[in-house]
Protein backbone atom coordinates (compact mmCIF):
# COMPACT_ATOMS: atom_id res chain seq x y z
CA UNK A 1 0.00 0.00 0.00
CA UNK A 2 1.51 3.27 -0.38
CA UNK A 3 0.83 4.49 3.25
CA UNK A 4 4.17 2.12 3.08
CA UNK A 5 6.19 4.21 1.41
CA UNK A 6 5.92 6.88 4.47
CA UNK A 7 7.28 4.75 6.80
CA UNK A 8 10.39 5.92 8.44
CA UNK A 9 10.86 8.91 6.60
CA UNK A 10 11.85 11.79 7.89
CA UNK A 11 10.83 14.25 5.58
CA UNK A 12 8.25 15.37 2.75
CA UNK A 13 9.23 17.34 0.03
CA UNK A 14 6.88 18.78 -2.21
CA UNK A 15 6.50 20.37 -5.67
CA UNK A 16 4.45 22.96 -5.24
CA UNK A 17 1.91 23.57 -8.76
CA UNK A 18 -0.10 20.47 -10.06
CA UNK A 19 1.29 18.81 -6.82
CA UNK A 20 -0.06 20.50 -3.38
CA UNK A 21 -2.03 23.06 -5.05
CA UNK A 22 -3.76 23.00 -8.13
CA UNK A 23 -3.23 25.54 -9.66
CA UNK A 24 -1.79 24.28 -13.56
CA UNK A 25 -5.35 25.18 -15.32
CA UNK A 26 -3.77 28.84 -14.64
CA UNK A 27 -0.53 28.33 -16.23
CA UNK A 28 -2.04 27.35 -19.19
CA UNK A 29 -4.35 30.46 -19.56
CA UNK A 30 -1.42 32.67 -18.78
CA UNK A 31 0.82 31.19 -21.77
CA UNK A 32 -2.16 31.93 -23.68
CA UNK A 33 -2.59 35.14 -22.87
CA UNK A 34 0.83 36.67 -22.65
CA UNK A 35 1.92 35.18 -26.29
CA UNK A 36 -1.17 36.44 -27.87
CA UNK A 37 0.15 40.12 -27.06
CA UNK A 38 2.32 39.22 -29.10
CA UNK A 39 0.64 37.61 -32.19
CA UNK A 40 1.39 33.95 -31.06
CA UNK A 41 -0.71 31.02 -30.20
CA UNK A 42 0.13 28.66 -28.00
CA UNK A 43 1.75 25.58 -29.14
CA UNK A 44 0.62 21.61 -28.37
CA UNK A 45 4.15 21.13 -27.20
CA UNK A 46 4.77 24.29 -25.07
CA UNK A 47 4.32 22.52 -21.33
CA UNK A 48 5.72 19.44 -22.28
CA UNK A 49 9.13 21.63 -23.50
CA UNK A 50 9.20 23.36 -20.48
CA UNK A 51 8.44 20.27 -17.95
CA UNK A 52 10.48 21.30 -15.07
CA UNK A 53 12.37 24.30 -16.10
CA UNK A 54 13.48 27.17 -13.42
CA UNK A 55 11.38 30.58 -13.67
CA UNK A 56 14.41 31.81 -15.27
CA UNK A 57 15.62 28.61 -17.42
CA UNK A 58 11.63 29.41 -18.63
CA UNK A 59 12.21 32.91 -19.13
CA UNK A 60 15.51 32.20 -21.59
CA UNK A 61 13.39 29.38 -23.70
CA UNK A 62 10.29 31.98 -24.27
CA UNK A 63 12.31 34.58 -25.39
CA UNK A 64 14.62 32.42 -27.74
CA UNK A 65 11.62 30.12 -28.99
CA UNK A 66 9.17 33.25 -29.34
CA UNK A 67 11.92 36.07 -30.24
CA UNK A 68 10.58 38.13 -27.28
CA UNK A 69 11.36 41.74 -27.57
CA UNK A 70 11.68 42.08 -23.71
CA UNK A 71 14.36 41.35 -21.43
CA UNK A 72 14.81 38.52 -18.73
CA UNK A 73 13.38 40.32 -15.87
CA UNK A 74 11.12 42.32 -17.97
CA UNK A 75 9.33 38.42 -18.83
CA UNK A 76 9.36 37.42 -15.23
CA UNK A 77 7.80 40.56 -14.02
CA UNK A 78 5.21 40.02 -16.80
CA UNK A 79 4.52 36.22 -15.51
CA UNK A 80 4.36 37.80 -11.82
CA UNK A 81 2.00 40.19 -12.19
CA UNK A 82 -0.29 37.78 -14.51
CA UNK A 83 -0.12 35.01 -12.11
CA UNK A 84 0.08 36.76 -8.17
CA UNK A 85 -3.91 37.56 -8.30
CA UNK A 86 -4.82 34.22 -9.14
CA UNK A 87 -2.39 32.40 -6.88
CA UNK A 88 -4.33 34.41 -4.01
CA UNK A 89 -8.09 34.23 -5.10
CA UNK A 90 -8.25 31.49 -7.27
CA UNK A 91 -5.82 28.40 -6.03
CA UNK A 92 -6.77 25.99 -3.93
CA UNK A 93 -4.88 23.25 -2.45
CA UNK A 94 -4.86 20.07 -3.62
CA UNK A 95 -7.68 17.12 -1.68
CA UNK A 96 -5.97 16.01 1.60
CA UNK A 97 -3.49 18.25 1.43
CA UNK A 98 -3.68 20.68 4.48
CA UNK A 99 -4.60 17.63 6.75
CA UNK A 100 -1.54 15.59 5.31
CA UNK A 101 0.74 18.77 6.11
CA UNK A 102 -0.82 19.09 9.74
CA UNK A 103 -0.41 15.37 10.70
CA UNK A 104 3.59 15.38 9.30
CA UNK A 105 3.55 18.53 11.76
CA UNK A 106 2.62 16.17 14.70
CA UNK A 107 4.26 13.34 13.55
CA UNK A 108 7.85 14.91 13.47
CA UNK A 109 8.23 14.49 9.68
CA UNK A 110 9.91 17.84 8.30
CA UNK A 111 8.47 19.18 5.08
CA UNK A 112 9.87 21.44 1.91
CA UNK A 113 8.33 22.79 -1.19
CA UNK A 114 10.97 22.53 -4.35
CA UNK A 115 9.33 24.38 -6.81
CA UNK A 116 10.23 25.75 -10.22
CA UNK A 117 8.46 28.83 -9.54
CA UNK A 118 9.60 32.14 -8.55
CA UNK A 119 9.87 32.91 -4.88
CA UNK A 120 7.08 36.17 -5.37
CA UNK A 121 4.30 33.48 -6.64
CA UNK A 122 5.10 31.07 -3.76
CA UNK A 123 4.82 33.47 -0.95
CA UNK A 124 1.54 34.34 -2.66
CA UNK A 125 -0.13 31.21 -2.57
CA UNK A 126 1.07 29.58 0.69
CA UNK A 127 0.01 33.10 2.87
CA UNK A 128 -3.66 33.27 1.02
CA UNK A 129 -3.49 29.68 1.71
CA UNK A 130 -2.29 29.78 5.13
CA UNK A 131 -0.19 26.54 5.29
CA UNK A 132 3.42 28.96 5.65
CA UNK A 133 3.34 27.52 9.74
CA UNK A 134 3.48 23.77 8.23
CA UNK A 135 6.60 24.17 5.86
CA UNK A 136 9.97 24.19 7.41
CA UNK A 137 11.37 25.18 3.87
CA UNK A 138 11.23 26.73 0.62
CA UNK A 139 13.46 25.89 -2.24
CA UNK A 140 13.30 27.73 -5.90
CA UNK A 141 14.84 26.39 -9.10
CA UNK A 142 16.17 29.59 -9.29
CA UNK A 143 18.32 28.98 -6.54
CA UNK A 144 20.50 26.05 -7.55
CA UNK A 145 22.63 24.97 -10.56
CA UNK A 146 20.03 23.54 -12.73
CA UNK A 147 16.19 22.81 -12.65
CA UNK A 148 14.32 19.47 -13.14
CA UNK A 149 15.08 16.84 -13.99
CA UNK A 150 18.33 16.84 -12.37
CA UNK A 151 18.18 16.46 -8.56
CA UNK A 152 20.00 19.64 -7.75
CA UNK A 153 16.44 21.41 -6.34
CA UNK A 154 15.65 18.11 -4.06
CA UNK A 155 19.03 17.70 -2.78
CA UNK A 156 19.19 21.50 -1.52
CA UNK A 157 15.79 20.70 0.11
CA UNK A 158 16.94 17.95 2.08
CA UNK A 159 20.16 19.55 2.82
CA UNK A 160 17.88 22.52 4.38
CA UNK A 161 16.14 20.32 6.45
CA UNK A 162 19.16 18.15 7.72
CA UNK A 163 17.90 14.94 6.59
CA UNK A 164 19.60 12.50 4.04
CA UNK A 165 18.15 11.79 0.56
CA UNK A 166 17.45 7.90 1.25
CA UNK A 167 14.96 9.53 3.96
CA UNK A 168 13.36 11.54 2.36
CA UNK A 169 9.71 11.07 0.21
CA UNK A 170 9.15 13.30 -2.51
CA UNK A 171 5.37 14.41 -3.97
CA UNK A 172 5.44 15.34 -7.54
CA UNK A 173 3.03 15.31 -10.82
CA UNK A 174 5.08 15.75 -13.63
CA UNK A 175 7.43 13.25 -15.16
CA UNK A 176 10.56 15.61 -14.72
CA UNK A 177 9.85 16.19 -11.33
CA UNK A 178 9.33 12.45 -10.70
CA UNK A 179 12.66 12.04 -12.55
CA UNK A 180 14.73 14.83 -10.02
CA UNK A 181 13.70 12.91 -6.60
CA UNK A 182 14.57 9.45 -8.41
CA UNK A 183 18.06 10.90 -9.37
CA UNK A 184 18.30 12.22 -5.70
CA UNK A 185 18.21 9.03 -3.97
CA UNK A 186 14.33 9.84 -3.03
CA UNK A 187 11.38 7.68 -2.73
CA UNK A 188 8.93 9.56 -4.93
CA UNK A 189 5.49 9.34 -4.72
CA UNK A 190 3.44 10.53 -8.66
CA UNK A 191 0.33 12.82 -7.67
CA UNK A 192 -2.75 13.15 -9.69
CA UNK A 193 -3.56 15.85 -11.68
CA UNK A 194 -5.83 16.67 -14.53
CA UNK A 195 -3.30 18.53 -16.06
CA UNK A 196 -1.09 15.76 -16.59
CA UNK A 197 -3.51 12.92 -17.18
CA UNK A 198 -2.35 12.16 -20.29
CA UNK A 199 1.03 11.39 -18.46
CA UNK A 200 -0.38 8.91 -16.42
CA UNK A 201 0.84 5.80 -17.32
CA UNK A 202 4.52 7.48 -17.73
CA UNK A 203 4.19 8.65 -13.92
CA UNK A 204 3.58 5.75 -12.59
CA UNK A 205 6.31 3.67 -14.26
CA UNK A 206 8.76 6.52 -12.96
CA UNK A 207 7.32 6.80 -9.55
CA UNK A 208 7.40 4.49 -6.34
CA UNK A 209 3.64 5.27 -5.87
CA UNK A 210 0.66 7.21 -7.19
CA UNK A 211 -1.48 8.95 -5.10
CA UNK A 212 -5.15 10.44 -6.16
CA UNK A 213 -5.82 12.35 -2.80
CA UNK A 214 -3.55 12.88 0.47
CA UNK A 215 -6.73 11.62 1.99
CA UNK A 216 -5.16 7.87 1.38
CA UNK A 217 -2.19 8.64 3.33
CA UNK A 218 -4.30 9.21 5.95
CA UNK A 219 -7.48 7.08 6.20
CA UNK A 220 -6.25 4.93 9.30
CA UNK A 221 -5.14 8.28 11.37
CA UNK A 222 -8.01 9.65 10.54
CA UNK A 223 -10.26 7.41 11.11
CA UNK A 224 -11.83 7.38 7.34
Amino acid sequence: MIKELLKGKKAALFDLDGTLVDSMWMWKEIDIEFLGRFGYGCPDDLQRKIEGMSFSETAVYFKERFELPLSLEEIKACWIQMSIDKYRYEVPLKEGALEFLKYCKEAGIRTGIATSNGRDMVDAVLESLKITEYLGTITTGCEVAKGKPEPDIYLETARRLSVSPADCVVFEDIPAGITAGKKAGMTVIAVEDDFSRDLTEEKRSLADGFLHSYFELLDNEMGK
